[in-house]
């Protein structure tokens, strides 16, 4: 993180009591980022972020698809950079409220952009799409190149929102980028319909983890500290080396079958571990895996935790919270 191009900067995230939003938040307070937070739910509880760090936030309540509310916050804070990462982001929600999930991940994506179109100030914006976004092809893992061809709620909605980033940039040339994730875990997860801090939370509560997979689907993780690195160093990047209408994968392309992960969260724990497989997964890709080299090439960035020490720390940060 470059402290002196974030010093005096204003950054808006959209979604920043999130998983992700609040990891992202937390760090750009540190570097001396002026930040303007926007959540549908301003809980200040299951999450990461301080009493301290509120204090040191502007935060607002709001959706995103209130492009009025968007608009007037760019331009009453002078916004440079928007992390846009608010979205729908429980993937068997999306199934049972179809219309939640396109209005939230697609239409709010399009107002945040055209909140940003006459906007002068704006000098980066990174749209926080997902590996979904590709759909389901044979050929692994995926590259940048791989067409986008989402075939449910969610996975269309992450396709259409990549898209529409696209014509922003070639028809308006706003400086927009999209990144691509592996499976994010980590600290300050509360989405247990997520495999990690599901499995994490079994084995420290002596539950039963149930699987809804055969247990062979194969996916990459990688850890929120990275994953926040990569969103920085794109925003810092975007304008300087033309990275507008580009998209970048975040992943450590290392993928591993669903049982293996388990088993190894169990050893972590030092728990016996109980689990059930359901094997009644709908709609889910059985296997999925990102190439990052473009990444690594263009912006610098790799993984620098791997999965046993991050699975550590975020075991550690449970155990932690729980206590509180």
């Amino acid at each position: 993180m470059n402290n002196n191009f974030w010093k005096g900067k204003a950054a808006l995230i959209t979604g920043f009591e999130g998983f992700l939003g609040s990891n992202l938040t937390k760090a750009l307070v540190s570097s001396g980022a002026k930040v303007i937070g926007i959540d549908i739910k301003v809980r200040r509880k299951k999450t990461i972020l301080t009493p301290a760090d509120y204090n040191s936030i502007t935060v607002i309540k709001g959706s995103v698809v209130n492009y009025g509310l968007v608009r007037s916050i760019i331009k009453k804070y002078n916004i440079n950079v928007v992390f846009h990462l608010a979205a729908e982001a429980i993937v068997g929600k999306s199934y049972s409220n179809p219309l939640k999930n396109f209005s939230t991940n697609i239409e709010g994506t399009w107002k945040v952009l055209e909140a940003c179109r006459n906007a002068r100030s704006i000098q980066a914006i990174i749209i926080a799409s997902s590996d979904k976004a590709y759909g389901s092809h044979k050929k692994l893992p995926y590259t940048e190149k791989t067409p986008l061809i989402g075939r449910h709620p969610y996975d269309v909605s992450k396709s259409c929102a990549d898209l529409i980033a696209y014509a922003y940039f070639h028809t308006f040339n706003l400086p927009v980028s999209v990144t691509r994730c592996g499976n994010i875990y980590g600290p300050g997860d509360f989405n247990f319909s997520r495999l990690v801090p599901d499995a994490i939370r079994c084995a420290l509560s002596n539950k039963t983890l149930l699987i809804r997979s055969d247990g062979r689907f194969t996916r990459d993780y990688v850890f929120v500290d990275d994953i926040v690195n990569g969103y920085i160093l794109l925003a810092e990047r975007l304008r300087r080396l033309r990275l507008g209408g580009e998209a970048f994968n975040l992943s450590d392309n290392n993928p591993i079958p669903v049982l293996m992960l388990v088993k190894k969260i169990f050893k972590l724990t030092r728990s016996k571990g109980k689990f059930m497989i359901l094997d009644n997964a709908k709609y889910e890709i059985p296997h999925q895996c990102l190439a990052s080299n473009k990444a690594r090439r263009a912006l610098g960035w790799k993984p620098r935790v791997s999965l046993e020490d991050g699975i550590n720390k975020t075991i550690a940060w449970y155990k932690g919270f729980s206590n509180k």
